[in-house]
């Protein structure tokens, strides 16, 4: 008899976004007139048109794709050697850096590469995330069998949550017992929180001492101005033995439908087998990218490159302020509505507090039935969000300007 994998069936209710979705169908199945009007501020899904040194880009490389002597087929499952070499010298090497060409692989998405990660870490682990967290982190270690089950408020046994709070400013301090693997997110999906150097530091030296590994999720970094903030977790000293580091072009190049990202796994990093010899991960993944993976195309990877060209960084640069410029009226919006308000600094997430006597999803339902804007609930990812809710900046200028209007005129 053929078996299913039982950790799926651990999993509550539905994921996030598609409970979001089967929503706001309803909405719009029962609402056809102000179905017109709505606005979408959930999911961050970015609105603007690709770059023209991205479009011109893959103009060139479709051309090519069309001639014998440029044709490409299968290529190297880790990246293209040229765009690897890209991402390091301009992402890395450039701010004195120590990341290496092949230390870079490329990969269709920075969420893929979250859960795919699994592959090579042991199910022994003991887990260290935060809550309110990206609910991929969770789920893809319950479905792969790294948690025990669920109990009444959501919480996985073999997890220890690091809360964030308002009083915390939604960044944790390092636990006090240990912990094998931890997941951190900067800027952070959802509260739009950024840690300081002083709070990477504490981590890096808590993952030195305790032989932990630190999964540092950067796919926003792009949009850190303050420059006291670290945009990547290797500018702590220590980091390269002790974390992996995951960055999307989904947000800042715009590629959500285009699918390009990359993880730096460096050499210098090292874990445990089962019988306490340490071994280098880099192999490892390598090992798994080849196997289980065939490589982003052609024509993206020279869309990624373009995005180093002067003229790329320059049109990234115009997306970032035109989002953020979103996130500043929608910060604006929600505290001339009497909100508390978190993020839309160095993020293009604000994460506003819910009227006393609403549940996340009862702000959701409120705001989508009476504002006809779509939100995101707090609660969706973990208990420490209940009372909050997540709106992104990713829209027109135009719609940005219109919900910070309707959330004013909501009377709570």
């Amino acid at each position: 008899m053929a078996s299913l994998n039982d950790n799926y069936l651990k999993l509550k209710a539905g994921y996030l976004f598609p409970e979001i979705g089967r929503r706001v169908k309803a909405f719009n199945d029962a609402n056809p007139a102000a179905a017109a009007r709505l606005i979408r501020c959930g999911i961050g899904d970015v609105t603007e048109p690709l770059p023209a040194a991205v479009v011109a880009a893959l103009h060139k490389a479709v051309d090519e794709m069309a001639v014998r002597s440029t044709f490409k087929g299968y290529g190297p499952e880790q990246g293209y050697e040229w765009l690897r070499a890209a991402i390091a010298e301009n992402d890395f090497r450039a701010h004195g850096l120590d990341v290496a060409d092949d230390e870079i692989f490329v990969s269709d998405g920075s969420k893929c590469d979250c859960g795919a990660i699994l592959d090579i870490m042991g199910a022994s682990n003991r887990l260290a995330i935060t809550d309110p967290v990206y609910p991929v982190y969770v789920d893809t270690n319950v479905m792969a069998g790294h948690t025990g089950e669920a109990d009444a408020t959501g919480a996985y046994a073999g997890i220890t949550y690091l809360p964030c709070t308002a009083q915390n400013g939604f960044i944790p301090e390092p636990p006090k017992e240990h912990v094998d693997v931890i997941y951190l997110c900067s800027p952070n999906n959802p509260t739009g929180a950024t840690a300081s150097r002083a709070q990477l530091e504490a981590w890096v030296k808590y993952a030195l001492a305790n032989r932990s590994i630190i999964l540092f999720d950067a796919a926003y970094e792009a949009y850190i101005s303050d420059p006291t903030i670290p945009h990547s977790i290797y500018e702590i000293p220590g980091a390269r033995e002790c974390a992996i580091e995951f960055r999307s072009f989904s947000k800042n190049g715009g590629f959500t439908g285009v699918r390009c990202a990359f993880t730096v796994v460096p050499k210098t990093l090292l874990a445990s087998t089962a019988s306490g010899e340490f071994k280098p991960l880099h192999p490892l993944w390598s090992r798994r990218m080849t196997t289980k993976f065939n490589g982003v195309s052609y024509l993206v990877q020279r869309a990624a490159e373009a995005l180093y060209s002067p003229e790329g960084k320059a049109q990234v640069a115009a997306l970032v302020e035109h989002y953020m410029g979103n996130a500043k009226i929608l910060v604006a919006g929600a505290k001339a509505a009497g909100h508390r308000v978190f993020g839309g600094v160095n993020a293009p997430y604000i994460w506003v507090d819910a009227p006393k006597g609403h549940t996340s999803w009862q702000a959701f339902d409120r705001i989508l039935n009476e504002s006809n804007v779509v939100i995101t609930p707090g609660s969706g990812f973990g208990s420490n969000g209940e009372g909050w809710f997540r709106v992104s900046g990713f829209n027109s200028r135009a719609n940005a300007e219109e919900v910070s209007r309707r959330l004013q005129a909501l009377n709570w």
